[in-house]
């Protein structure tokens, strides 16, 4: 639609393409502040690409990083990576519901509608509630996090502000799926520090499984007892394949690696590694093991695990758990010779079953088409590139350290697979989606050919 100003037309954006520009807007801010030299430490310089490179991995709380991060930014630096990976993380839209509710703005249809877009919502009631909500809960996380963290971290650094800002920092790259670290080798320091891993575990799943199924648990605590709660289809199907892909991965890498990474280590070091893996490959980003030291088999599965994300509605990025789900389940149930999905007692609408399949080959063709690019690009061996591109995509962040050694077109080319990701694959087409049109008369149908 076109709008008159000044005797001009000009365009009207879409709820869509405004997120976008805002996002756009905030990594070249990001960008702006990283490149101040106050955010270096001293003699350290940073290119406009690589500061580029950083803002966006860390405004789609990412990780990659083409610097490293201990070794580039000063303590300043440090809290402006906090910052944008705070604001990548719970949203663009849910900070900004926070700011027009401190000057006392009035949030009308239009806000709401960037709301319902930022949060992947399909529905506009109830969304100023769902972003108070939101703060609510992660800022209360990280905040006891930091806090347990902190204190434990006195044990490792002699001064109190150095464990404290070590536990903030790794609180807040954790529960927003960020995957910065400022030890410069994530966290394998605390290889066999279980209590490390099992917090940082915990804080990666909060931020990951989603926040309508948070809130919903919420709900459920603090009603329970007053009355039936019943939770929705979504954090049903959200929780039961969210916590099944960590078991299957927990378990697969575990026999994969028993004889390989895992020879020379107890049974009690590999299960944490393989359950630590898996959970990080969900969107965190974050090791206690040198990710090249895995197999093939190993390092594919968990390419897999990352194109696949976290859950609709997280920190995290990837095509997300329920869209894997409704594939799975819509292969089962044309198996069995069934044209609905019937789970939990509700049936699958088929509108969101032809959503999910065409989420996942949308995602296939930017990443096939990545990895291509990169080949071309890259004097790299193909099986560090597929890890490289679903690792942007899922906005994970792992990587097998091949980030720094990428050509300016392969920076971008990740670059522009982290902000996808950060945006999701349906903001994405609907940038490029004209609008939507009523069909006032259809063809005769015919069947073709399938498979």
């Amino acid at each position: 639609m076109l709008e008159k100003k000044n005797g001009k037309h000009l365009p009207k954006l879409t709820s869509v393409q405004l997120i976008v520009l805002y996002y756009v807007c905030a990594v070249l801010f990001s960008t702006l502040l990283l490149s101040l030299p106050i955010a270096h430490k001293p003699g350290v310089s940073l290119s406009f690409i690589d500061a580029l490179f950083t803002a966006v991995s860390a405004i789609s709380v990412t990780g990659l990083t083409v610097v490293p991060t201990r070794d580039t930014f000063s303590v300043v630096g440090y809290f402006i990576l906090m910052f944008v990976m705070q604001f990548g993380g719970i949203g663009i839209m849910t900070l900004g519901t926070f700011i027009w509710l401190i000057f006392g703005k009035k949030i009308g249809l239009k806000e709401r509608l960037l709301i319902m877009t930022d949060q992947n919502q399909s529905t506009i009631s109830g969304l100023v509630s769902l972003m108070k909500q939101i703060l609510l809960l992660i800022v209360i996380i990280e905040a006891i996090g930091a806090l347990i963290l902190g204190t434990y971290f006195l044990k490792y650094y002699p001064k109190w502000q150095e464990a404290f800002f070590h536990g903030l920092f790794l609180s807040i790259s954790a529960t927003t799926n960020a995957g910065f670290d400022i030890t410069g080798t994530s966290l394998m320091p605390y290889a066999h520090d279980y209590f490390v891993q099992f917090i940082t575990m915990i804080l990666i799943i909060l931020g990951a499984i989603g926040f309508p199924v948070l809130i919903e648990v919420k709900h459920y605590l603090t009603h329970r007892g007053k009355y039936p709660y019943h939770f929705s289809l979504f954090t049903k199907i959200t929780t039961v394949t969210f916590f099944a892909l960590v078991v299957f991965v927990s378990v697969s890498i575990y026999l994969l690696e028993w004889n390989q990474v895992f020879a020379d280590k107890k049974w009690h070091e590999a299960f944490f590694a393989s359950l630590f893996q898996s959970v990080t490959t969900r969107s965190a980003g974050l090791s206690t093991i040198v990710v090249g030291d895995f197999s093939e088999p190993t390092l594919l599965l968990m390419s897999l695990m990352m194109f696949i994300g976290a859950s609709p509605s997280s920190v995290g990025g990837g095509i997300r758990t329920t869209t894997f789900a409704i594939m799975c389940l819509s292969i089962f149930f044309y198996a069995k010779g069934r044209n609905t999905i019937k789970v939990f007692k509700r049936e699958i609408d088929p509108i969101d079953i032809t959503k999910a399949y065409i989420v996942i080959t949308t995602a296939f063709m930017l990443c096939g088409t990545a990895v291509t690019i990169l080949s071309y690009t890259e004097a790299l061996p193909l099986m560090p590139i597929i890890f490289e591109v679903a690792s942007a995509f899922g906005t994970c962040g792992l990587s097998m350290g091949i980030t720094s050694e990428l050509s300016a077109v392969g920076k971008l080319v990740i670059i522009a697979l982290m902000f996808i990701g950060r945006i999701g694959i349906f903001s994405f087409l609907f940038l490029i989606r004209g609008p939507e049109k009523e069909e006032n008369y259809h063809y005769p149908k015919e069947k073709i050919i399938i498979g």
